[in-house]
């Protein structure tokens, strides 16, 4: 049997840390190590042995930036919860300093936050759909990233992330071979990648892969 996914819960609000333990406990894939307050997170992360931490930032987000880019010193994949897109853009620029890393926002379900810490656990950023909107806006900044992503080679970019072939993606979006073709090599041109391969891993990097 797989073991469950070892999660610390950290608010600095206590009954919102026991309702995320108890959505999180009723999955059997998940298993909550520990609830602890911001102000102890630094440096009592390492305790709790986690695999992953989730981490409820609030209405004030941006209160929470020292905390949060001191845990992002560590090698703990982190999951962010918003409760709107206010803080949005800073939070994702702290939160690039991860290899791995998601930010959702807390109007989210249990199925949704599960699969959020499965899917950044097993490797991938995941960046709620919601805030697709603030990308550009922090991605743009990156020195990978020469030109913003168009809606179109955003499809396309998350269509590649899931290996399907120019053919598969084609087929997804009702566009022929060629089109498909077109905007992959404008979506390598764009990330400075070598290779598809080498674009989705930078994309990953830079938070454009969406859940």
């Amino acid at each position: 049997m797989q073991a469950s996914l070892r999660v610390l819960v950290v608010s600095d609000n206590l009954l919102t840390r026991a309702g995320l333990a108890a959505l999180l406990d009723s999955h059997d894939e998940l298993r909550v190590v520990g609830q602890i307050a911001p102000l102890n997170a630094v440096d009592d992360a390492d305790l709790y042995h986690a695999d992953i931490i989730l981490y409820d930032l609030g209405w004030q987000a941006s209160d929470h930036l020292d905390t949060l880019s001191d845990l992002c010193n560590g090698d703990i994949p982190i999951v962010t919860l918003l409760a709107d897109d206010t803080d949005a853009a800073t939070i994702l620029s702290t939160l690039n300093t991860l290899t791995l890393y998601g930010m959702l926002l807390s109007e989210n379900d249990a199925d949704m936050l599960m699969l959020a810490l499965q899917t950044v656990a097993s490797g991938l950023v995941v960046i709620d759909p919601a805030l697709t909107t603030i990308l550009n806006t922090v991605v743009s900044t990156n020195d990978d990233i020469v030109e913003p992503l168009t809606p179109r080679e955003d499809e396309v970019l998350q269509l590649l992330a899931q290996g399907l072939t120019n053919k598969g993606i084609a087929h997804q979006l009702g566009i022929t071979d060629h089109t498909v073709k077109f905007h992959v090599n404008a979506i390598m041109t764009k990330l400075n990648a070598q290779s598809r391969t080498e674009a989705v891993v930078k994309a990953t990097r830079a938070g454009l892969i969406i859940l």
